[in-house]
This record gives C-alpha cells, structure tokens and sequence, in this order.
C-alpha cells in the first residue's frame, strides 16, 4: 500500500491515464473493478453526455473511479461547464484528474464536492503551482509517455526534482510504465505509484481503433517520435506519437478531410493533422491519424483484457517489491 493506494482508495498504486478516443466507460469500469485507477476521458464531451457516461461507469463499478479534463482543450469556461455536470453523478471515492493545471475555480468546484484533485504536470513549476490549488495528487509526466507532452524532463529526473522540492507530496509518474517492475521501480526511486496509458491503449474494452490498436502492440520504442505535427485543435503542444506518412513527409499535405467519426449518431469529419485520435467508430485514412504512443510501448506486446492486464502488473509489482529470500531483514535475529 502506497500513499497514492491510500488516498485513492486503489488496491494497485496504478493509474490508468484519461485518453481521448480509448478511455471509454468500458475501460474505466474493467480497470477499476481490477483494483486500479480507472479513468474516464471527457476530453471534448459535451456536458450532458459527459454526465451520462460517468453515469454508465457508475453503475458498472462500485470501486474508485476517475474522470479527467483536460482544460487546455475545452478552455476554462468549457472544463467549468463539464465539472458542472459530472460532479454531481460522481459517486464518493471517485477523483477527478485534469491533464495540465485546471484554472483556479475549477480546482475549487472539485474540492467543494469533496473529491480528490490529481493534476497532471510536466515542470517543478507546475507541480508547485497544483500543490497551491490544493491537488491530492501529483502526475508527474515525463517525455518517455505518449500524447501531448507538458514538459522537457525524462520521467526519473523530474520526479527527483519535484521529490526534492516537495518531498511530501503524493507523486505518480507518467511515461515508461508498463509492467509490474516497472512500477516497482518508480516507487523504489521515491514515487508513490504510476499511471500508464499505452499499457491500456490495446486492451479489449478500449474504444482505440482496431488498427491503433495494432499498431502499438507491434511497435517498439523507436518506432515513436515527438513532433508537433498533429496541431489541429490542440496547437502549441508537442506530442509523441507512432511514425507514420504524415511525420516521414518532406512537406506538409494540406489539411483537407480524411475521416470522420461518429458520436451519439452524428458524424463528424477528421482533417487532416488534427490532434484527434482513431476511435473505434473512426472511418477514413487511419493509417495518416495521430496514434499516441508512448516508449513504452516496446513491452506492450498483446491487446489484452484490461482485468488480465491489471492482474498481471500487480503479481509483477508484488514479486518485485518482495525481499528477497536471503533479505538481511528475513534473517534477523530477534533482539533480547
């Protein structure tokens, strides 16, 4: 049992990270029965829908669940209005994780209802900037994780700077974790547990796009990049993505449309470039859309159940933070 265990309610120190187009209610509810963070991306919902979905998970999983904004997006006002509606159908013991600092009201509106507050960061700023907002906890994520990436710090170095800074703090990273010692090691260099988005991106109850789906269980690690080329709707953020046409191009093709994706019946064109990911209901060039992966992705090697997933990290991560049988400590002779 960490301190992230403890203050989430999780039996596994684990978060499962909040991304657009795969973290679905599905996902969220298998991974929060499994005994980890589940997270339900809200992203660009509209409110109302936002509020049904938490709504499907609630009835799904009676264990801790999160949602997760992402205010750079929606802007202030729009996360303001998502915050709105879903705090209410959010049951006690769930948290709500914003991707980036939430704007002062909306860390206000979430400490009101009395739920934890986890706040994604990428800067020793930021991360004091989310201790002041009265965040839980902090996700300090590094440039090894995939999608749009906060900072210019390898997950190791920034956790040490922020532990020094603040060495109370409840502190998870971000990039590089996809298996139990994985996670044993980043709590071994002073985290209190990790969240992990590519590990889930393949899992069965993921909404990814068969195909993104694919696509990250064959890669490896150097088969991602960071660029910015993906800017459509989240400019001025560079992410870490799979390679494919668009990042080997010499030249930027124009941005016309080459999908559409259908939410709630109603279809919605893809251009070229935007920051959008493949869904499952996603039509068109796929293979010239942004999948977000990260490095970690090398160990990442079958689309798993999200439950089978979870249970398998968790016997990694026990084993690896057992003593070993020759422990100094299992062999102390007891004190008179």
């Amino acid at each position: 049992m960490t301190r992230l265990a403890a203050r989430l309610g999780l039996e596994l120190p684990l978060l499962q990270a909040g991304m657009g187009a795969v973290a679905g209610p599905a996902l969220c509810a298998e991974v929060s029965r499994a005994g980890a963070g589940g997270t339900l991306a809200l992203y660009k919902e509209p409110p109302a829908r936002a509020a049904r979905l938490v709504r499907e998970v609630a009835a799904a999983t009676g264990r801790p669940f999160g949602i997760n904004v992402v205010p750079e997006v929606t802007g202030p006002a729009g996360c303001l209005d998502q915050l709105r509606a879903v705090l209410p159908e959010l049951p006690p013991g769930g948290f709500v994780t914003s991707f980036g600092l939430p704007a002062a009201d909306a860390a206000r509106a979430v400490r009101a209802a009395g739920h934890p507050l986890v706040v994604q960061v990428g800067t020793l700023a930021d991360a004091g900037t989310a201790l002041g907002q009265g965040a839980a906890v902090l996700v300090l994520q590094g440039t090894e994780a995939g999608g749009h990436l906060l900072g210019r710090l390898p997950a190791d170095l920034l956790l040490a700077a922020v532990r020094a800074r603040h060495p109370y703090a409840v502190l998870a990273v971000a990039g590089g974790i996809a298996t139990g010692k994985d996670l044993a090691d980043a709590v071994a260099r002073g985290a209190d547990g990790a969240m992990a988005g590519t590990l889930f991106t393949p899992a069965a109850e993921s909404t990814a796009h068969p195909e993104f789906k694919r696509r990250v269980v064959e890669a490896v690690a150097d088969d991602t990049l960071i660029t910015s080329l993906f800017d459509i709707g989240w400019p001025h953020r560079p992410h870490r993505v799979l390679r494919n046409p668009l990042t080997t191009a010499v030249d930027r093709a124009p941005a016309t449309f080459i999908a559409t994706t259908r939410v709630d019946g109603r279809e919605h064109p893809v251009p070229r470039y935007s920051a959008a990911a493949p869904g499952e209901a996603t039509t068109g060039r796929i293979e010239e859309m942004a999948m977000y992966c990260g490095r970690s992705c090398t160990r990442v090697t079958a689309p798993h159940p999200a439950a089978v997933t979870v249970a398998r990290v968790r016997r990694e991560y026990e084993s690896a933070r057992r003593p070993a049988a020759d422990s100094p400590q299992l062999h102390r002779i007891p004190e008179r």
